[in-house]
This record gives structure tokens, C-alpha cells and sequence, in this order.
């Protein structure tokens, strides 16, 4: 509790002084590329049909390849400010930890990053990237080795070295602050794409969708339309291979209340309160648990949770890539295959905001391994 309240104390410090938000929207500026472009969909909009106009925020084009770096760049220059000279950061898809190292580099910090062993083999790429930059990668073997435990292995680094160290979270999980200050953070995707809207169509969205793994790329593209109830806002969870327990990673459709590394949320658990196992093709969505914030919109209303299987997610990847010459990080796919199934159904002229959060390269080994076409990762 102590690391938590020195850490509230110094966000909230830093939240009011001009200097401080002025360095972060710089960096943001001249190093990260905001703003992210919002980019329309023309021709898979018109493969949906319906009169339906899709616009995509690139978070895709940033610089490390994620909407990651938003938060990541706010934490380091908080650590700084701390004078913390040591970062940590759990990562499952690599492009947290991508971000991570990157910002210890930048601003000259030592820098440590715990990956589940089954993440380091599916995102070899990223894991090369991250060791590159100058960041130890840590391996970790306990549990399912995926995101869950690499979260609870950084948690119990940080309460060892908390004098010298900075645990920089990926999502909006865990104990507050955490939750809110990512959330802040990441809001900058909504305010952007908000005044976007207004430009570019004269009008804010009917819908606003974005991929849910532990949220921080849904709450930050959420956030600013919270108030505009006539923007539908709908995150699409990883429904993997099914509806058993251990099939997916669909914590808001599957899961009950309990707690899990320090916030009350929605768990995939059993009856007694175990996690349960998760699965998902894509390594960013797999963690057993969401956003405090997400189930509280989720109870008020405000916002409508769905799942995607594996299968239509990878398909979602093909159909962007062919219609649009984009390729998605199969995370964001998850989103566009709600869009593409659900739209046939929705109003017609619909205006569909869809949060793009980040890109294929670190996915091309799997997208080849589960979409053949006559290659296998050794070929790619």
C-alpha cells in the first residue's frame, strides 16, 4: 500500500503541473507520430454493404507499432519524476514490453520485462525486439505461462525493489492507481479520434468497438464518448475456441465478480474463486481478467461486451489486409470481425469507429500457421 499511495501522490502531482503534461504531449508529438491518423475503410465498407461508412483509428502507425506507447511514454517520464531509475513491465503480446524498452532507452533507464514462456515462443519477434532495445527478458514458467503470470511475477519484483523501481503496467489492471492512470493516459486515442469525427464527418459515431483484453486500447477509445449516449460502445473479447472454461479469454461474457491482482473486477474463476485457464490466438487478449472500469460500464449499461473466436478473428486479419492493404495485429481483428458480422444487421448509413490498436508483423508467423495458403512459419 505504501508503493500505491507514493505512486496516486506523484500521478496526481504530476496531472496538475503544466510543465510535466506539456513534456508528455511532446513526446507524444515529435517521438510516439500523434496524432494517429483516422483513416476510412472505403472498401471494406463497401464489402459489408448497407450503406455502412467504417473509420479506423491508427494506432497501428505509431512508433513501436501499438497504442502502447501512449502509456508507456506517461509512466517513464512518472518514473523519472520519482526518481526511479529502474523499469518493469509484464507483457504477453511484446508490444507492452516493446513499448517499455523502448522508453528506458530513450530516457537512459534499466529495464526488466516478464514474459509467460508460451507468449515468448508465439512473439519471437517482439522478444528479439524488447533485447535489442537494452530490456532483460524474463521467462516465466509458473502457472499457464501466458500474461497471468508474468503480471503476478512483475507485482512481486516491484514490492522487492519498490525504492528503486517503477512497475509499468500495460492495461488498465490491477490496484489503483493503476486502472485510472492508464486510462488517462490512453485517452488521448478517444479526445483524438472524438475531434476527428467532428472534422471529417460533421458527426460523432453510431458505433465505437474495440478489441478487450485487459482494456486499456477499448477504455482509452471509450472514455470520451462516455457521455455521448448515442454512441453505442461495444468491446469484443476473445472467444477463442469456445464457450468451455479454458477456451477463452471472454472475461466480461463468461466470467463472475472476484479479485485479481489488486482489483475487483470480472475473473474467469471457478466456484471457488481459482482462475481458471484462458486461451486465445492472440497473446495480447489472453489474461483472465478486465478492466475495473470496463465492468463498471458494463453494469451501468454503458457498454456492450461480445466474443469473437479465434477463427473469425484470423479471418478478420485476411479480410482487412485484402480490402484495405492493412494488416491488423490479430488483437484489433477481433473488433473487425464483430464489425464485419454485426453491421449486416445494424441501421443502414451506419458511421462504425473502430480502434485499430495495433499491426500484424509480430502476427504473421501465427496468421500463416492457422491461414495456410501453402506456408508455414518457416517459409514467412
Amino acid at each position: 500500500m505504501a508503493a500505491l499511495d507514493e505512486l496516486e501522490r506523484a500521478f496526481r502531482g504530476a496531472r496538475r503541473d503544466p510543465a510535466f503534461r506539456k513534456e508528455l504531449q511532446g513526446y507524444l508529438r515529435d517521438y510516439a507520430g500523434r496524432p494517429t491518423p483516422l483513416t476510412f475503410a472505403r472498401r471494406l465498407s463497401q464489402t459489408i454493404g448497407r450503406g455502412v461508412r467504417i473509420y479506423l483509428k491508427r494506432e497501428d502507425l505509431l512508433h513501436t507499432g501499438a497504442h502502447k506507447i501512449n502509456n508507456a511514454l506517461g509512466q517513464a517520464l512518472l518514473a523519472v519524476r520519482m526518481k526511479k531509475r529502474r523499469l518493469i513491465a509484464e507483457t504477453g503480446a511484446g508490444q507492452h514490453g516493446v513499448a517499455t524498452a523502448t522508453v528506458a532507452a530513450l530516457f537512459g533507464l534499466e529495464c526488466d520485462v516478464f514474459m509467460g514462456e508460451e507468449d515468448m515462443e508465439r512473439q519471437a519477434l517482439n522478444v528479439f525486439r524488447m533485447r535489442l532495445l537494452g530490456a532483460t527478458v524474463r521467462p516465466v514458467t509458473a502457472g499457464t505461462k501466458t500474461l497471468k503470470d508474468a503480471c503476478s511475477e512483475a507485482i512481486r519484483d516491484w514490492v522487492t525493489n519498490v525504492r528503486t523501481t517503477h512497475y509499468c503496467i500495460g492495461s488498465v489492471v490491477g490496484p489503483h492507481p493503476y486502472p485510472w492512470m492508464v486510462r488517462v493516459f490512453q485517452s488521448v486515442i478517444g479526445q483524438e479520434a472524438r475531434r476527428q469525427m467532428l472534422a471529417t464527418v460533421g458527426r460523432l459515431p453510431d458505433y465505437a468497438v474495440a478489441c478487450v483484453g485487459g482494456g486499456s486500447n477499448a477504455i482509452g477509445l471509450f472514455a470520451p464518448f462516455a457521455r455521448d449516449q448515442r454512441v453505442k460502445l461495444i468491446g469484443v473479447e476473445a472467444g477463442g475456441r469456445g464457450s468451455a472454461p479454458g477456451a477463452n479469454a471472454a472475461t466480461i461474457v463468461h466470467g463472475s465478480p472476484g479479485v485479481l491482482h489488486g482489483m475487483f473486477s470480472y475473473l474467469l474463476q471457478d466456484r471457488a474463486g481459482q482462475i481458471l485457464p484462458t486461451h486465445s490466438v492472440a497473446a495480447g487478449l489472453d489474461y483472465p481478467g478486465v478492466g475495473p472500469e470496463h465492468a463498471y460500464y458494463r453494469r451501468l449499461g454503458r457498454a456492450t461486451y461480445v466474443a469473437v473466436s479465434d477463427r473469425e478473428a484470423l479471418q478478420a486479419c485476411e479480410l482487412l489486409a485484402k480490402t484495405e492493404g492493412i494488416l491488423p495485429a490479430i488483437e484489433p481483428a477481433h473488433a473487425l470481425a464483430y464489425v464485419a458480422k454485426a453491421a449486416r444487421t445494424w441501421p443502414r448509413g451506419s458511421i462504425i469507429l473502430i480502434g485499430l490498436s495495433g499491426r500484424g508483423d509480430k502476427d504473421v508467423g501465427t496468421m500463416a500457421k492457422h491461414l495456410g495458403h501453402g506456408r508455414t512459419p518457416a517459409h514467412v
